[in-house]
């Protein structure tokens, strides 16, 4: 992990802290030593690892499985976190019985948790988990069948769940939480899909990685919920490669996008509904770690080149902070408070990162990161790049949406 300032291991909310200079060495493999302030827990089959944390979609609450920290066979159940507040706070939301390690969480914006169990290969159930006193309330939903069913983010409304739920030849899209009376079906688009990144503030256009029937690539798709599962391209980088959205943000339009167009694996960055290419930073090549964005600044309308965007970094010294943005061209790396959830954490629209985390002394805390300050570079107004402006070859328009349902225009009949 590369090295950076102790966070606390108080409960609560810590302070910010400074970043990394810019091309801070990321050291080899270690066990690190113990630091003030820092719990470090060494690794082994009697300590699980904590299980990631999902946000709702006004990030006010967070949900996750962990156990009661007994030896042995771990015994999990859901917790639910509060963010919005002075200071976070959880909640469990232990039933009767332990829960499976596989199952799912995820908060709704009113504080009830949807939860997710495979009762059989082929079955899952669905209810909703809220806190009743001293107890657990849970308010069954009804049942679906599949065995590669996978939940969507939440839907912007803050109360609607969607899952995918993969056929023969298509792919079924479901509303599991917040309809009239059970799973309710919504569409189903053809092609076998994964991924799931929202587009609109609305919860109407959902952007889905899809591979046709008989093979090809991956591309990412335009799914419009309102128009009966309309589809439509959302990213054309090269006729065969394998396109996908990563992230995106309904403000300013930026797209976190990961596609083997220039060869190998890149992570690139576009505008929505922009005729501009898609481009790929050198500073986002990494060959000795994997980067994962996970969240992107808010709130900076028509202004995607500013938006603070950051990402989970994974290598061999373990996972920690990348923080970058499309103008400043520089990826800043940060050490991760201990225990931190990885792969979690949002951004407030005056570019303050929260990473929520769970040490021994804090098990519901959330470390505060300032977006980094760069030297801003003009971008490009053309040409795409595969290192800042290397061309390459055969590539087509990357983001052909000008025939897709956004800023309220709609497909042609």
């Amino acid at each position: 992990m590369p090295p950076g300032p102790p966070f606390p291991a108080s409960p609560g909310t810590a302070p910010l802290v400074p970043l990394l200079r810019a091309g801070s060495p990321v050291p080899p493999a270690r066990t690190p030593a113990p630091r003030t302030g820092t719990a470090v827990i060494p690794p082994g089959p009697s300590r699980p690892s904590p299980p990631s944390l999902t946000l709702s979609a006004d990030h006010a609450y967070a949900a996750r499985l962990t156990t009661a920290g007994q030896a042995g066979e771990p015994s999990w159940f859901p917790e639910r976190w509060t963010l919005d507040g002075p200071e976070p706070y959880a909640v469990p939301l232990p039933l009767d019985q332990p829960e499976e390690a596989e199952a799912d969480v995820l908060p709704l914006s009113d504080g009830r948790v949807l939860i997710r169990r495979r009762v059989a290969a082929d079955r899952h159930t669905f209810s909703l988990l809220y806190p009743t006193g001293p107890g657990t309330g849970e308010l069954l939903l009804g049942v679906l069948d599949g065995a590669d069913l996978t939940l969507l983010p939440p839907s912007p409304d803050g109360v609607g769940v969607l899952a995918l739920l993969p056929g023969e030849r298509s792919t079924g899209i479901w509303l599991v939480a917040g309809g009239a009376c059970g799973p309710e079906h919504v569409a189903d688009v053809p092609g076998r899909c994964s991924g799931g990144v929202w587009l609109d503030r609305g919860g109407r256009l959902l952007a889905l990685d899809r591979r046709m029937p008989g093979g090809g690539p991956v591309k990412a798709v335009v799914v419009d919920l309102e128009r009966g599962g309309e589809v439509t391209p959302l990213l054309q980088i090269a006729p065969e490669s394998n396109d996908r959205l990563l992230l995106a943000d309904a403000d300013s339009g930026l797209l976190l996008v990961r596609s083997d167009a220039p060869g190998h694996d890149r992570l690139g960055w576009g505008v929505l509904g922009s005729c501009l290419p898609v481009r790929f930073p050198e500073c986002l090549r990494t060959p000795d770690a994997a980067l994962t964005p996970f969240a992107v600044q808010p709130g900076q309308m028509l202004m995607p080149e500013s938006c603070a965007v950051a990402l989970r970094i994974d290598g061999a010294g373990g996972s920690w902070v990348g923080l970058w943005r499309p103008a400043g061209r520089r990826l800043h790396q940060v050490a991760a408070p201990g225990g931190w959830l990885a792969g979690s954490g949002f951004w407030t629209r005056d570019g303050v990162l929260h990473l929520p985390y769970a040490q021994e002394g804090a098990p519901c805390a959330v470390a505060l990161l300032e977006a980094p300050a760069d030297e801003p570079h003009p971008v490009a107004a053309s040409g795409t790049g595969a290192s800042e402006g290397a061309p390459v070859p055969g590539v087509c328009r990357p983001v052909p949406l000008g025939m897709a349902p956004l800023n309220g225009h709609t497909p042609p009949g």
